[in-house]
């Protein structure tokens, strides 16, 4: 599903987000910026230890900060770790809020022409689905139609097509002064 806000493109795609050519993809990081599991695990086994050698000079960063490192083998020539909220922890809404916006920035201050976000903070860390894709959307939207950006593309990837399936809902319901129709 595709939706046109601004001129720029909101894809929703299925698919493993370690394999997409856009110039950056998002890392569902935890703060110490330790590459695990899940999407960092994807990241570290695909992407080789030079991603994660760059992390540990950087971290750790805040929930809801987002840092820049190379890309490593990947397809992408960067990747976005981007700290999203534990669920429960408080504040959790807002948290990924600025986690999606901060990675949109980091994009932006490179001249960036696309990225990629997985759900952040809907696997481990337990932030429920349909929240994720509601916030995620309207801050994603909210940012290509009023902020100055290089972005041209952004792609939300879902594993699942049970995931894609919401986000597309949750697309397909959203607010039509923010897409061009």
């Amino acid at each position: 599903m595709e939706k046109t806000i601004c001129g720029k493109k909101l894809m929703l795609v299925q698919g493993d987000l370690t394999e997409l050519a856009v110039d950056a993809i998002v890392n569902a990081a935890n703060a110490q910026l330790q590459l695990g599991g899940g999407v960092a695990g994807a990241i570290r086994i695909k992407g080789g230890p030079g991603i994660q050698e760059e992390c540990n000079r950087i971290g750790p960063i805040r929930v809801g900060e987002a840092v820049v490192t190379g890309g490593g083998n990947l397809k992408a020539s960067y990747v976005i770790h981007a700290v999203g909220p534990v669920y429960g922890e408080g504040g959790e809404d807002e948290k990924l809020r600025n986690a999606t916006i901060n990675s949109l920035e980091r994009a932006s201050e490179k001249g960036m022409k696309s990225i990629a976000f997985p759900a952040i903070s809907t696997g481990i860390f337990g932030f429920p689905k349909d929240r994720c894709a509601q916030i995620m959307l309207k801050t994603v939207s909210e940012f290509l139609a009023n902020r100055e950006t290089s972005l041209e593309k952004v792609i939300l990837c879902l594993l699942s097509r049970d995931d894609l399936d919401l986000f597309e809902r949750r697309l397909a319901n959203s607010p039509s002064e923010m897409i061009d129709r």
